[in-house]
């Protein structure tokens, strides 16, 4: 019984110390918050990514093989890319209603939605490192002990969200993020991604160097692409590619 009752600390513990950049991230999160981006997006992907990151640390309870942390390091290549993807897509939809109600059957469909995999991809990213410090944690436990730390995490999750979310609604706080989110965003996720490559040791092997070389570039020549063909109307490489090139030489 003594165990079950040092678990919940145990939790609480682990949770806030390796969570507490997530608040921030959130509230920025909170703040993007539009007709296309909605709370429930955030909160089933804020679920999502942590789920993810629980699963990844349990096999350590069981003894089994780990990736190295080197190659879990890879995930920052995924909030590089969503900021790229932002730094070059600027929306302006703040006017736009955002008080439509949520229905039971729009959460379920939410899994499904690009938006809610952005949350939990940055999610993960971000709680790469978590793995290290939930891993030992979790082979050191019995079972019991283990749900409940589990359950700590989820609930924990929630209040997480909640406390993200009042943070947009305090009037300074609330004001600073709008005016300056939508411009810091892109620049906060692309350094949060090369800070866990860096923390990661994944720059320092070569094969994973040339992974985030090829993967990143190969971002960048699909929005050139798809930038292209939003302002120009065709693709690059294609006929009336070649004629507007030989028109801009002449």
């Amino acid at each position: 019984m003594s165990g079950l009752l040092t678990a919940i600390p145990t939790g609480l513990t682990a949770f806030v110390a390796t969570n507490l950049d997530d608040i921030f991230v959130l509230s920025l999160f909170f703040s993007q918050i539009n007709a296309c981006f909605r709370r429930r997006h955030i909160i089933i992907g804020q679920y999502l990514g942590f789920s993810a990151l629980v699963v990844a640390s349990l096999p350590s309870f069981f003894g089994k093989f780990i990736l190295p942390e080197s190659w879990i390091g890879l995930l920052g290549i995924i909030p590089i890319i969503i900021g790229i993807s932002r730094l070059l897509n600027q929306e302006t939809d703040d006017g736009e209603n955002t008080n439509n109600p949520e229905s039971s059957s729009s959460w379920w469909c939410n899994f499904l939605s690009p938006q809610t995999y952005g949350v939990a991809a940055v999610t993960i990213a971000n709680g790469g490192d978590n793995i290290s410090i939930y891993m030992p944690m979790f082979a050191t436990n019995t079972w019991d002990s283990l749900l409940v730390i589990l359950a700590v995490f989820f609930v924990m999750v929630s209040v997480w969200c909640y406390v993200a979310y009042c943070l947009t609604q305090i009037t300074a706080i609330a004001s600073a993020i709008t005016r300056y989110g939508n411009s810091l965003v892109p620049f906060i996720l692309i350094g949060l991604g090369v800070s866990i490559l860096m923390q990661s040791h994944t720059l320092e092997t070569p094969i994973l160097v040339i992974i985030t070389c090829v993967s990143l570039g190969s971002h960048l020549l699909i929005l050139g692409r798809n930038t292209w063909r939003e302002n120009y109307g065709f693709s690059l490489g294609s006929p009336e590619a070649e004629v507007l090139s030989r028109v801009e030489q002449k």
